[in-house]
């Protein structure tokens, strides 16, 4: 059996969150459609955006998953990343704080969809 190898985030406006996206993880679409916006993160995963079901998406919605980013060094680069992020007008969550597994904060899209930063594992 293979492993997972594309990641939906369902979204109201994909143009948007294409934006979004791109700016805040700094990454190029591979390609782009009205309603489908995959993004390569690793050779044979996408992370992908779609609105195929935009009349369902409401930020308003209590989201139960995340989408993870896990980076490498001391808790003062999840720090660093806070900053950059909230800069760029990220709506903070769960500010920096300390769990179990290191130092993480959680913010979320246009959609309030959420996306967490957290250390490697």
């Amino acid at each position: 059996m293979s492993a997972p190898n594309l990641f939906l985030v369902h979204v109201s406006d994909v143009e948007r969150s294409t934006s979004f996206y791109a700016d805040l993880f700094d990454i190029e679409p591979v390609m782009t459609t009205p309603r489908y916006v995959p993004f390569e993160v690793a050779p044979g995963v996408l992370f992908a955006l779609w609105s195929g079901r935009a009349d369902q998406v409401a930020p308003s919605t209590p989201r139960t998953s995340e989408v993870g980013l896990m980076v490498p060094g001391p808790p003062a680069a999840i720090d660093d990343i806070h900053a950059a992020w909230t800069a760029k007008g990220a709506t903070v969550v769960e500010p920096p704080h300390d769990e179990v597994f290191g130092r993480t904060f959680v913010v979320a899209d246009p959609d309030g969809n959420l996306i967490r930063v957290s250390p490697v594992d």
